[in-house]
């Protein structure tokens, strides 16, 4: 897939007119194996250099496409070993050490960045000069370094987790819903006027947990497996404990899925009843267990 335009860096100091090479374009020549100098790269008409920059900016570099719009150029472009991008898990050591203390980047920062970020943070990074580093790093770190859900202006963003591998998930979510004798009864004795309390409420949870994305802000949208809401019924403490299970292979978890699950279907609890004790209590709701991902194993 193409981009609709180009991604330029206000840090590069390159605008529209493209007259020197910006960082997506030797991104995608990097990729393509191909080195162009200065007179070559403007001896392309604007079209292509812009094509060039678009391709360079994708997820995935398509070289052929790359070879192609470089081969009009004159003088033509120097063959070169192709350089990949930088790990996507992790910033090199060499990275780390330029931006150093100061200006930090963490894994889960690096990771949530696009590639083209990636790209570009390490090849400011060979150069080494304060002023680029800084100006780098604010335009596309920036508020990210204090949370991987926050851009570098500090607007909201989704992770992308696109270089993430897919695994096997699970996440077990658990609350309870506390009530007065004569709700916790008519609910055991199914004598609600509104009907099956829990049949209802097992319903809407799957419902919510499987629109999650919709619901919460940043999540992405997962292709479940797996989801299911129990009840368990506990006497002593006039309360409805509430399970939720949530299972995909995928490349990020499930545990809001679990989590929206068994807070719907406790709200629904809630509603159902609260005509005969308007005092419910809902809570703690927490996550019980979690399984898969590189954060690996949950279970307190």
């Amino acid at each position: 897939m193409v981009l609709s335009r180009p991604v330029l860096y206000r840090f590069d100091e390159i605008d529209e007119r493209l007259e020197l090479l910006p960082i997506a374009s030797r991104r995608a020549l990097d990729h393509a194996g191909c080195r162009l100098s200065r007179e070559g790269w403007s001896s392309l008409p604007l079209p292509l250099r812009r094509e060039l920059v678009t391709l360079g900016a994708n997820p995935m570099v398509d070289v052929e496409l790359v070879r192609e719009a470089a081969a009009a150029a004159t003088p033509p472009g120097e063959d070169i070993e192709p350089v990949p991008d930088p790990p996507p898990d992790h910033p090199p050591e060499e990275i780390r050490e330029a931006y150093g203390d100061a200006l930090p980047i963490s894994d889960a920062v690096w990771a949530g960045l696009a590639p083209l970020d990636r790209y570009a943070l390490a090849k400011v990074a060979g150069r080494g000069r304060p002023e680029r580093l800084r100006a780098a790093y604010a335009e596309i770190v920036g508020h990210t370094a204090v949370s991987t859900h926050l851009g570098a202006q500090g607007g909201a963003r989704m992770v992308d987790v696109g270089q993430k591998p897919s695994s096997r998930r699970r996440a077990v979510s658990r609350t309870e819903v506390t009530m007065n004798a004569e709700a916790f009864d008519r609910l055991r004795l199914h004598e609600v006027a509104k009907g099956d309390v829990l049949g209802v409420a097992r319903v809407a949870g799957i419902m919510a947990g499987k629109r999650t994305a919709e619901l919460i802000p940043l999540c992405h949208p997962i292709a479940l497996s797996k989801l299911t809401v129990e009840f368990e019924l506990d006497e002593a403490a006039l309360a409805v404990r509430v399970v939720g299970t949530a299972e995909a292979f995928d490349r990020t978890g499930v545990e809001m899925e679990s989590l929206v699950a068994v807070s719907v279907a406790s709200l629904t609890i809630y509603d159902m009843l609260k005509s005969l004790d308007r005092a419910i209590v809902i809570g703690p709701t927490r996550l019980v267990e979690k399984s898969g991902g590189r954060s690996g194993d949950y279970s307190p």
